[in-house]
């Protein structure tokens, strides 16, 4: 299916939010995720389904100074 992703056009095979970050290789616990502009807290990840067309927003905290 196709999402957007961070402003991106993506083609996945995830069913769910959890999935997506493991497809996308990213540690789900240090992470801040959105979808259709409703954060989804960590817990909720794996029962909120994605679908054709959501826009999903995925941030992970940067260090600097």
């Amino acid at each position: 299916m196709t999402i957007v992703l961070n402003g991106a056009v993506f083609e996945t095979k995830s069913a769910n939010l959890l999935a997506l970050l493991a497809e996308i290789e990213l540690d789900e616990a240090v992470v801040a995720t959105a979808l259709n502009g409703e954060f989804i807290a960590g817990d909720e990840r794996e029962e909120t389904l994605i679908g054709e067309g959501d826009r999903i927003e995925v941030l992970a905290p940067m260090q600097g100074g």
